[in-house]
């Protein structure tokens, strides 16, 4: 068991954000063509993973960089920074692919994650908030079932997908070859178009119980200490990131539409209004991004002493990922006001605001959560635990 007690913190990460940043350019001159294809370009998904983006969240006892819970925000917000569908994309892909070789035990690990520095491992992308069935078998379950929303599903090699077990009940991860699966080419929407969320499903295939782990489980067998959170909790981590990154870039985005219509005839933008507005946008974005950073250097602290992370924790980095999101969605708002034309035009804001309106109905942010996170703060469920996305009392 290659896995280590306390949290371990890359040295490969200011070099990471840089490598993004040098990306830029690219990200932003291809973001149209990726909405038409409805997945990011091959190069700007080659650029990404070769950069090592993806092996951010992959254990370092396999060969990742393994980067702790607010390196790993940063990542994303870096990537959501210069293209939100971009920074989903491979937010999705971190997710899986790293919780996957996190929780798969040796003999999985070798077959999907060889050689994880050289590049040589597998791409998870799925979805599991509806699981399929798993009728156990000898050495495995016969899988079946049908799931949505898999981000990244382009650029994946596997799957990833929750079931249910037959007979007990147990809701248990799984990882196969995506060949294995009928992909359903049905993303229609208005944001983050260029994501790849696709359904699929798939009826009485073989996967090896190896393949598979335990979909509650805080206890990896590859890595260290933030793998203890768990496959929901680390799921709170880009999701933050993400909304933190659109949030900056579209404040950014009207900093500049100001500075090209100040001075002209009745520019609204030079009125106190749009200063004030300005400003309180500007005030809400740096305290969620603030608060969220407190929350999960506590998270972060718990995580090195080799503990795992308290209700209270649990609730916390739920709250602060609802507050980001929303506080965000406020400030899209205050941009879309004050652009004017700008914001209908296809552009940088139009399409930053398209992937912000889709990206807030992720059920991560759901108004069901905010409520769990009342219950437990108010005292309502003192006893109560969480349970995926639901409180438990």
């Amino acid at each position: 068991m290659a896995v280590s007690i306390g949290l371990h913190v890359s040295p490969e990460f200011p070099a990471m954000l840089k490598r993004i940043d040098a990306l830029g350019g690219m990200l932003e001159a291809e973001a149209a063509a990726a909405e038409g294809l409805g997945r990011l370009t091959e190069d700007v998904a080659r650029a990404l993973l070769g950069a090592g983006v993806v092996g951010a969240a992959l254990p370092q006892s396999l060969g990742g960089y393994e980067f702790s819970p607010r390196q790993l925000t940063e990542t994303v917000e870096r990537v959501s920074y210069h293209d939100a569908t971009a920074g989903w994309t491979m937010m999705a892909l971190q997710l899986m692919t790293g919780t996957t070789a996190a929780y798969l035990d040796a003999v999985a690990a070798a077959v999907l994650f060889p050689d994880v520095a050289g590049g040589d491992h597998a791409l998870l992308a799925g979805h599991g908030t509806r699981p399929g069935r798993a009728v156990p078998v000898e050495g495995g379950y016969l899988v079946s079932g049908s799931w949505q929303f898999a981000s990244g599903m382009a650029h994946a090699t596997h799957i990833h997908s929750a079931i249910q077990v037959e007979g007990t009940g147990e809701l248990r991860v799984l990882a196969m070859p995506k060949s294995q699966v009928e992909l359903v080419d049905n993303w229609d929407v208005l944001g983050l178009r260029a994501t790849h969320s696709i359904d699929y499903h798939c009826a009485d295939v073989f996967v090896p119980a190896t393949h598979t782990y335990l979909a509650t489980t805080t206890n990896p067998a590859n890595g260290g200490a933030i793998y203890r959170l768990g496959l929901v909790n680390m799921s709170a981590i880009g999701h933050t990131g993400w909304a933190l990154g659109v949030g900056r870039r579209l404040l950014d985005e009207l900093k500049l539409v100001a500075a090209a219509k100040s001075g002209t005839r009745n520019a609204a933008v030079d009125t106190a209004q749009f200063h004030a507005a300005y400003a309180t946008a500007e005030a809400k974005l740096r305290s969620a991004r603030a608060w969220a950073t407190e929350v999960w250097r506590g998270i972060e602290d718990t995580l090195d002493t080799g503990e795992l992370t308290s209700t209270e924790q649990d609730t916390l980095l739920r709250l602060a990922l609802n507050h980001a999101t929303w506080t965000v969605q406020d400030v899209g708002q205050t941009v879309h006001r004050w652009a004017g034309t700008a914001a209908i035009r296809r552009g940088p804001i139009d399409r930053f605001l398209r992937d912000l309106g889709t990206g807030t109905q992720h059920i991560t942010s759901s108004p069901t959560v905010l409520q769990n996170c009342g219950k437990w703060l108010s005292g309502a469920q003192p006893r109560a635990h969480w349970e995926f996305l639901d409180l438990t009392p």
